[in-house]
């Protein structure tokens, strides 16, 4: 998906710099109060740099990278297509300069970090289907039909002539737009020097025009040596919230980080080891997970189409085709600038307005990196098939899926951390560091509301956690980690997601998210806080050739 420069500040220091205002914020004094309203939501979003130290790339290194910026921004263009449909002609609608730059983040004119509320009129409430289905079909008709594709990841689905509905292949309904950026990456794939770069871009190119990702998905996992990376195409699930069946495109381009890759080399070995210890019954656990796994960092250069829509990725996990995870297990990429951006703009200013003083020392970058890391790890451990011949586990949860799944990542990845610090694997940080940086977090990525994944994933480990007193929340509206506690509760979590995973069981998942998936009150108020100290709710990138120097 020269690196950010965001100098760490502390305390009131901190404090009065996030006050200010600076950076997005214009005068409001000859605004009108709707303009105001866009303006003050645009500010939410702190601006931050994609750029890299260019002296690590070979000069056929620079040539690729303009063409990967293309091909993604091609790929940016069919996912406006899967959101809104036309871009264009939604966009000529939309008059007012600063409404339009928040349409340009939301992808459309839903606020994607505020439950998908429409920010213009004369829009009702976004499609659950997005532009996957047609707007006036129902689920019952969707299981009624007979189309053999109709749940594939790789289709959208449309009426035929005879009003029935029918599927379309992605490559197909988006032929010259798959066309001209599976053209670009073999261009690119021709400049690469790398062995391992030159094949993946080559069969990258072959799968946008057919649809069939599994052969470059695997030569995706066998890169070693490469410094630049690029993820692109249909990929994840989130947009689709009728099915969870639908992926949409996205790009990412990367450069690795060689000294912190480095550094990360041995944790993919333990993967077997942790799997055999998840605090759940043995047929919860009974699958293996891939040993080819690895763990790099990066520098992200350029994003497109899902992942730079609402909330950015800081961390990437894929392939997700449980064909190539239980083969070969996954690639986590750990997105470093993207990463301490968001430390240091957002979850370090929560830390100080809402963590206790007497625990607020233990929020440390490292600690976040670990968490975040090992969440990506998490997303190979589990099962990908459930226990009692439902089928896959993204089949059987349906559009619930994406939220026990993050879920599950999340709090095996806080599992692994406390176990590898206990064996000495892991040093610098304490299992205490974990914990409370955890917590800052999670109200960090609660504030991403219902609509996201991630959002639902951790208010429902927030609610879990307060019933078993995992924290507490004094008068003045501070949280303290209880050390104890939250450990069984992260065991007891950990445990209660798998299960729901490992049975497949898409009634309860459902219901358990209508009641658990919710900000109570005292937390609705706390973001209140965090919204008046005008804290950033996420990270919107500066991005391209002029912005790295290649221009």
């Amino acid at each position: 998906m020269v690196r950010t420069k965001i100098i760490i500040l502390s305390g009131l220091i901190l404090i009065v710099i996030i006050f200010s205002g600076c950076g997005m914020k214009n005068s409001k004094s000859s605004m009108n109060p709707q303009d105001s309203l866009i303006q003050a939501k645009i500010n939410e979003f702190a601006v931050v740099k994609l750029t890299t130290d260019l002296n690590t790339l070979t000069a056929k290194e620079k040539e690729i990278i303009p063409l990967l910026i293309e091909a993604a921004e091609i790929i940016d263009g069919i996912y406006w297509k899967q959101t809104i449909g036309d871009k264009k002609a939604f966009m000529d609608t939309v008059k007012d300069s600063l409404v339009r730059q928040f349409a340009r983040i939301n992808y459309g004119p839903w606020e994607r970090l505020n439950g998908n509320k429409p920010f213009i009129t004369g829009f009702g409430e976004k499609p659950a289907g997005a532009n996957f289905y047609p707007k006036d079909m129902t689920k019952e008709e969707f299981e009624k039909c007979k189309d053999p594709n109709k749940a594939s990841l790789y289709t959208i689905i449309r009426r035929g002539s005879d009003n029935t509905l029918k599927s379309i292949w992605y490559h197909e309904a988006y032929k010259e737009e798959t066309e001209k950026a599976a053209s670009l990456l073999a261009k690119a794939s021709a400049l690469a020097e790398d062995p391992g770069l030159k094949k993946y871009l080559e069969l990258r190119s072959k799968a946008l025009l057919t649809d069939d990702y599994l052969i470059s998905d695997m030569a995706w996992m066998d890169m070693k040596t490469n410094t630049i990376d690029v993820v692109i195409g249909p990929i994840e699930n989130y947009e689709d919230e009728l099915f969870g069946y639908k992926t949409a495109y996205e790009g990412a381009i990367l450069v690795k980080d060689k000294g912190w890759s480095k550094k990360l080399e041995k944790f993919a070995a333990f993967l077997p080891e942790l799997q055999a210890n998840l605090p759940v019954d043995a047929k919860y656990k009974k699958e293996k997970p891939g040993t080819d796994s690895d763990l790099n960092a990066y520098d992200l250069l350029y994003v497109s189409g899902q992942s730079n829509a609402g909330s950015k990725t800081i961390a990437i996990n894929l392939p997700n085709d449980e064909r190539v995870q239980l083969k070969k297990g996954s690639r986590r990429l750990q997105l470093k600038n993207a990463m301490k951006a968001k430390f240091e703009n957002i979850l370090m200013p929560i830390a100080i307005m809402l963590i206790d003083s007497v625990q607020r020392s233990n929020v440390k970058f490292d600690a976040f990196f670990s968490n975040v890391m090992f969440h990506e790890v998490a997303h190979g451990l589990g099962l990908k098939n459930t226990v009692n011949g439902q089928g896959n586990v993204r089949e059987a949860l349906k559009e619930q899926y994406s939220s026990f799944e993050e879920a599950k990542a999340d709090i095996l990845g806080l599992f692994m951390t406390t176990r590898l610090i206990a064996k000495g694997e892991i040093q610098g940080i304490t299992i205490e560091d974990c914990y409370v940086t955890y917590m800052a977090s999670l109200i960090r990525s609660v504030r991403f509301g219902a609509a996201s994944a991630h959002g639902k994933a951790n208010m429902m480990c927030l609610n879990f956690f307060e019933e078993k007193g995992a924290f507490d929340r004094n008068d003045k509206g501070s949280y303290k980690v209880n050390f104890g506690k939250m450990k069984t509760a992260v065991n007891e979590w950990a445990a209660k997601v798998l299960i729901f995973e490992g049975d497949g069981d898409y009634e309860g998942a459902k219901a358990y998210v209508a009641r658990n998936g919710k900000v109570n009150e005292k937390l609705a108020s706390d973001l209140g806080r965090l919204r008046t100290a005008n804290i950033p709710v996420d990270i919107v990138y500066e991005q391209g050739l002029s912005t790295m120097g290649l221009k």
